[in-house]
């Protein structure tokens, strides 16, 4: 059943309490001592941040947050960058449909809103690449508004707090609700930062650490000893398995044939080795998507692992003259690696290398 027994304030007031002592420093974030006064953080910075952050760790955004600045300062800055430039720049960070949104978040805030990022909630929902989290985090923590900003962290610690027992992800909509009930309409932003530090560092999925958790006298999954089993989960699906075939292609003074990948599906506007579809069963057929005919050497096979499916790739290698590259289509790159290239592209890259 869901805690009732703690008023809005308290428990805001609590939160609030712990964050001024025990916030994280991160480069995106205003300290609390500075939020306290008033001080806010660049709209760009928080949405950028957001965006980077959706299904990535906060170690692993980092780099990339501090890199963007420093190429792009402003967003009018990145929305004048060109694509191929932000997608290199990208690359490692995953789930490149968020990149190619951010270009396009940029384009829309400098073209319809003039640079300025609107500070509603149902606003900020019109951009490319801004859904109900992401519109509710940069509303309260970038303009102060009472939004009820939920991810997975905020889900964990509403499950807990309220001894919610439905399943994931059936009880989100329900998680939502009670995390309405708390949020307060003063420091929402540090608020919100309060609870995702909360379920980053104490609330955390496993060995949840409840003795020294600021809201703990209050936690009905405490007081029941069943903290560490919530939140529940439904099986999740098996992933399937997708095979094909890269072809990494070599001219006589070493360099790698690559081509970009088209803008829509997985991967798009990125830079890689040709390949063939990825399917499941069996690889399709190499010689109907080769790039040339040649004398293919199979290497090290790789895997990889997306999302919602595994990736099993055969890698073959050819060696050309300049005269058969000149014909090839793509581009040629004296250091591959340093292309820009998503990780499964580095795979296959270092699998034709010869070592």
């Amino acid at each position: 059943m869901p805690n009732s027994s703690v008023k809005q304030t308290a428990f805001a007031k609590d939160m609030l309490a712990w964050y001024d002592t025990s916030a994280r420093r991160l480069p995106w974030r205003t300290p609390p001592a500075e939020s306290k006064k008033g001080v806010r953080p660049d709209p760009h910075h928080v949405w950028l941040s957001e965006i980077m952050l959706q299904q990535t760790t906060v170690a692993a955004v980092k780099s990339y947050f501090l890199r963007f600045l420093e190429l792009w300062p402003t967003v009018e800055a990145l929305a004048a960058a060109p694509s191929e430039q932000v997608m290199a720049e990208w690359a490692g960070l995953g789930y490149y449909a968020r990149a190619r949104n951010l270009l396009k978040c940029a384009k829309t805030v400098v073209e319809d809103y003039g640079g300025r990022f609107p500070e509603e909630e149902a606003d900020l929902l019109e951009l490319p690449g801004v859904g109900p989290y992401t519109a509710a985090a940069i509303a309260a923590i970038a303009f102060g508004k009472p939004a009820v900003v939920v991810d997975g962290n905020v889900e964990r610690v509403m499950a807990r707090f309220h001894m919610v027992e439905t399943p994931l992800p059936d009880a989100k909509p329900a998680l939502k609700d009670l995390a309405a009930t708390l949020t307060p309409k003063k420091r929402p932003g540090d608020y919100a930062q309060a609870l995702m530090d909360l379920g980053a560092t104490i609330c955390t999925p496993k060995s949840p650490a409840c003795g020294i958790c600021v809201v703990r006298p209050s936690c009905a999954a405490h007081k029941a000893g069943r903290a560490a089993e919530l939140p529940l989960k439904k099986p999740k699906a098996k992933k399937p398995t997708r095979r094909g075939v890269a072809f990494y292609v070599e001219r006589s003074d070493g360099a790698v044939l690559l081509r970009r990948r088209p803008d829509k599906g997985l991967l798009g506007g990125m830079l890689g080795v040709p390949t063939t579809p990825w399917q499941e069963g069996a690889a399709p057929n190499p010689s109907a998507h080769a790039p040339l005919d040649a004398k293919w050497e199979p290497t090290t096979p790789v895997t990889h692992t997306f999302t919602h499916f595994h990736l099993e790739l055969e890698v073959w290698r050819a060696e050309v003259g300049a005269k058969v590259a000149k014909s090839l289509d793509g581009e040629w790159a004296a250091d591959p690696l340093g292309a820009g290239l998503p990780t499964v592209m580095r795979k296959a890259v270092k699998a034709g290398m010869r070592v």
